[in-house]
């Protein structure tokens, strides 16, 4: 992933000392320097300090962002003093960037609270975001009203600030491919591409039938089809897997990977359930799991808005994201659950993990015609799920976010699987069902639910429940 930028404004105000406006400057450029950040700053040359504090120096720093708008990703404001509140707002308001802002206030140290060194940025914050609540802009709080830029806290509250502009960011014009039509027996998975299109989000669809028609075309010696079929042979076992089902598989990724390509396609939702099976004689859990492992997560039943969430999860935590059921109780525990899919999980989640055949749907369709899925238990790690609808009779964007840990805890099952603990979970669940939200979940293999609550109801202004 690229390299964050931050535009940096240094608040100062003439009455207060002033040089803790100069060591306030170096102090958070320098910890975003080290915690491996870019950044864009009026220079000492600039202004006095190179701090914000007139009108001249607000048109000065916005003029600086606007030239720089196209690599900010988030703006800091950092307060070593009272700060000018009406020179923060002049520049963030002229810049005319849209991007998510942190305020940051040093605190004052009991030993110097004398003229010479009191800083008052406990007071000035107050007063930053009471004019940028009066100009409607949007802003972000560091956990404790006070921190100093070089604690443990702030680094914390810097790499939660990083995942809310990733988000903000990568929301911003995201183009999604919906393959296949939605299953007749999945209208948990229906979804509004009008709301999601306000929102700057764009469904690009392609029918089945076009990519079994191109699959024809191809010969099994095609440059693409065999490149394909290495890359499966290198991502996971295939022992047990028939050769002209491996083949199957990798003519269906080669007409994916191109139209993926040519239409500039951020995720894919792809009909699975059972048309797949029936007509062509492999399930596509494997390549989805290739795609989501890439960076390119991928859904099962053409759920747009389950592909959304494991989007947003892996642009807060720069990994990949799977879909998984909510699927059953663990024993009598009650913040405990199994999740489960048959499975398209990113192997990166896995303990182990080999190709085999689908069991469910291979009691339908046959053994034979279900060769391509995921199979393995999911290693204890922490985690964070998200999950994403449209609210059609709200005309909303509706998002519930929490964090839990998938544990080590006994269990003999089938396809990809995990046992995972959530604080409240019987809470959660009621909260599931009362609101209506769909049994898909996304996960990722991080901890980054505040920032994602974050950026979806603050930045995006979608309804958003972040469960603790």
């Amino acid at each position: 992933m690229k390299k964050t930028t931050f535009g940096v404004i240094v608040g100062n105000r003439g009455f207060f000392p002033d040089h803790l406006a100069k060591s306030g400057r170096k102090n958070i450029l320098d910890v975003l320097k080290k915690n491996d950040f870019n950044t864009v700053s009026l220079s000492m040359q600039d202004t006095k300090y190179g701090a914000v504090e007139t009108f001249a120096d607000a048109k000065k720093c916005a003029a600086l962002f606007a030239k720089n708008a196209e690599n900010i990703d988030g703006i800091f404001v950092t307060l070593p003093n009272f700060g000018d509140e009406r020179g923060v707002a002049e520049t963030i308001r002229r810049s005319g960037l849209n991007v998510p802002i942190l305020i940051q206030a040093e605190p004052d140290t009991s030993g110097k609270m004398t003229i010479t060194d009191r800083r008052d940025s406990f007071c000035g914050k107050i007063s930053v975001c009471n004019n940028l609540r009066q100009a409607g802009i949007p802003y972000t709080l560091t956990k404790s009203h006070t921190v100093e830029a070089a604690s443990a806290e702030f680094k914390n509250d810097i790499d939660d600030f990083a995942s809310v502009c990733q988000i903000v960011k990568g929301l911003k014009n995201v183009r999604f491919g919906a393959i296949g039509a939605r299953p007749a027996a999945f209208n948990t998975v229906r979804y509004s591409e009008k709301i999601l299109a306000l929102s700057g989000i764009t469904v690009e669809t392609l029918d089945l039938s076009e990519v079994l028609g191109k699959i024809e075309l191809l010969s099994d010696n095609d440059r693409a089809v065999k490149a394909k079929l290495s890359a499966i042979g290198k991502y996971i076992p295939t022992k047990s897997v028939p050769a002209d089902a491996l083949l199957k598989i990798a003519k269906f990724g080669a007409v994916l990977d191109h139209w993926i390509k040519d239409n500039d396609i951020n995720g894919t939702a792809i009909q699975c359930w059972t048309s797949l099976e029936q007509f062509f004689g492999i399930v596509p859990c494997t390549l989805m799991s290739m795609m989501s492992e890439s960076l390119l997560p991928s859904a099962c039943e053409v759920d747009i808005t389950g592909l959304l969430g494991m989007y947003v999860l892996q642009l807060a935590g720069g990994t990949p994201s799977a879909i998984l059921d909510w699927n059953n109780n663990y024993a009598d525990d009650p913040d405990k659950c199994v999740l489960f899919h048959c499975s398209n999980i990113p192997i990166s989640f896995f303990k182990n993990a080999r190709m085999n055949y689908q069991e469910i749907i291979a009691g339908t369709v046959g053994k034979e015609n279900t060769y391509g899925t995921v199979i393995g238990r999911i290693a204890p790690n922490e985690a964070t799920f998200c999950r994403i609808t449209t609210d059609d009779t709200s005309g909303v964007i509706s998002v519930y976010t929490g964090e839990g840990e998938f544990t080590n805890d006994k269990l003999d099952t089938f396809g990809g699987y995990g046992v995972m603990r959530i604080p409240n979970l019987q809470i959660l669940m009621r909260y599931i069902c009362k609101m209506g939200f769909e049994h898909h979940v996304a996960v990722n293999i991080c901890r980054k639910a505040d920032a994602i609550a974050e950026a979806l109801d603050n930045y995006m202004g979608w309804e958003v429940y972040r469960h603790i």
